[in-house]
């Protein structure tokens, strides 16, 4: 367990701070135990603009973790791979399937952009690690790999699908997350929570011990979430009772004021620009 600080800075975020421009996406910067970490990589428009605004040179990053391959998490990963040149990347292999939201019967392409798998695939195989179980990058550091679906309750958030037509559901089987182990429990970091938050954290425990959950951090994707299930999720939190809640990109507005009304000041604003110390 790390006794260092865990230094986090959100690059992408649909909010900013002032200085910061605002992107649908997400990408933050951790850093801990000599570690330098970027975890997403938005859309690419605002991820250099805003990495200069806030002081952090993105090739200085020693690993790249892609939470899933829709394109507002994997869009600037061109951009990254090209000033982090032995910097390595982690993420699940179905990343690069097509894949589709449809809504009144209208498709729309939610992929990772073509510049991106192409980038991709032409890193060396030595620096391209696909994540299919739990993997510690350190000592201190760990991936989720796939989440077990667990809860009950929780679902991928949308009408996502592997095919044009709507046939195919898709499952968005590559959704991962990133934790941090400290003397006071597990900081965990997720992209969107497709496989469920409330699923992510009790995979995160049952990887580690049981250890407390002190912090989580991202896109909760409880946007389009019903009553019931926002319920049951704060239900979940209050029994895992994380000192931290930072929700960011996805989890929509009436989720973050119903956690404001739950747990307080626990629940920290996210927005690119913003920094914490945990």
């Amino acid at each position: 367990m790390t006794t260092a600080p865990t230094r986090i800075t959100i690059l992408i975020d649909n909010q900013a701070v002032a200085g910061c421009k605002a992107e649908h996406g997400f990408s933050l910067w951790l850093e801990t135990g000599g570690r330098r970490i970027l975890f997403d990589t938005g859309q690419g428009e605002a991820f250099l603009g805003n990495a200069e605004t806030l002081g952090i040179d993105p090739g200085l990053a020693d690993t790249i973790v892609l939470s899933h391959g829709h394109y507002d998490h994997s869009g600037g990963l061109p951009q990254i791979l090209r000033r982090a040149r032995k910097a390595d990347l982690y993420c699940h292999p179905a990343i690069v399937s097509s894949r589709y939201s449809i809504r009144n019967g209208t498709p729309r392409d939610l992929r990772m952009p073509s510049a991106s798998l192409i980038a991709l695939h032409r890193l060396p195989l030595e620096r391209l690690h696909w994540m299919q179980r739990p993997h510690s990058l350190t000592g201190t550091i760990g991936l989720s790999g796939p989440i077990p679906r667990v809860s009950g309750f929780e679902d991928t958030g949308g009408p996502f699908f592997l095919d044009r037509q709507g046939q195919r559901p898709d499952p968005i089987d590559d959704d991962l997350a990133l934790w941090v182990r400290t003397e006071s429990g597990l900081i965990v970091v997720v992209g969107c929570a497709h496989a469920g938050l409330v699923n992510t954290l009790l995979h995160a425990r049952q990887c580690n011990d049981d250890l407390p959950i002190r912090a989580v951090i991202g896109g909760f994707h409880l946007l389009n979430a019903a009553s019931r299930r926002l319920e049951q999720t704060i239900a979940a939190l209050r029994e895992l009772s994380p000192e931290r809640i930072i929700p960011c990109h996805c989890t929509g507005g009436v989720a973050v004021t119903a956690l404001h009304h739950a747990f307080g000041d626990r629940v920290l604003p996210g927005a690119a620009g913003a920094r914490y110390i945990l």
